[in-house]
């Protein structure tokens, strides 16, 4: 037996020994079948959740109780990342949550969209491979579609930039989370929701063409990350 799979097994063995008590509050974090440098990345996030302001908490935890709530065995909860393009911050949510919610084991569905359509832009597509995201890109027009993935073992996700109500995102049934104040004004109903929240980040398109750039969609891309995390670590409590 290798070494890998005996951590693995006495990894399994160990947390079902926990008691009941070490699972409540933040849910146990998992390592699950990501690419290692998705799985450090979380891990690193994870240990940031004193970063996040006591509102902000607040806001998310909203967010924990819709997806507590919608929870179904049967049924997959249903999340839309809604801000103008669908170039940036919703793209980059809809991912790092998919990547948060299988760390903690939870049957949710991601999708993002816009108030119009652009294109996923090259920029934030870099910060996420980065972060340890695989992303082919598999069509080379004004609007491409990538391929992002978290692991080997489960499908790629096909990302490209689409109105926030145009196919593959959900028409009902669904949460809708909005990541940008322009859009969160643009649209006070989002039909088809059963909830809708905000929940705007800072642009990072603020230091496109300057010697920031990078440092600013990495710093972008890590609040993301921590505050998906910690948005699904909250479901159980």
């Amino acid at each position: 037996m290798n070494t890998w799979l005996v951590l693995r097994v006495l990894r399994t063995i160990l947390l079902a020994a926990l008691p009941a008590s070490a699972h409540t509050g933040a849910a146990a974090m998992r390592n699950g079948d990501l690419y290692p440098n998705v799985e450090a990345y979380l891990a690193d996030r994870r240990s940031e959740f004193d970063q996040i302001p006591d509102e902000r908490r607040r806001q998310l935890e909203e967010i924990s109780a819709y997806v507590r709530a919608q929870a179904d065995a049967e049924h997959p909860v249903r999340l839309v990342f809604v801000c103008t393009h669908n170039s940036r911050r919703s793209q980059m949510a809809q991912l790092w949550t998919a990547a948060a919610a299988n760390v903690y084991g939870l049957n949710v569905l991601t999708y993002s969209g816009g108030t119009e359509d652009t294109a996923f832009n090259p920029r934030a597509v870099a910060a996420m491979g980065r972060a340890g995201f695989k992303i082919e890109k598999a069509t080379d027009d004004t609007n491409p579609i990538y391929h992002a993935r978290m692991s080997d073992d489960r499908p790629a996700m096909t990302c490209f930039s689409k109105a926030y109500d145009n196919a593959p995102n959900p028409k009902l049934g669904f949460g809708a989370v909005m990541v940008c104040g322009e859009a969160d004004q643009a649209c006070p109903y989002v039909e088809g929701a059963t909830g809708r929240f905000s929940l705007p980040f800072v642009d990072p398109k603020v230091s496109d063409d300057t010697a920031l750039e990078e440092a600013t969609y990495d710093e972008r891309c890590a609040q993301i990350a921590r505050e998906m995390l910690y948005m699904m670590s909250r479901v159980g409590s």
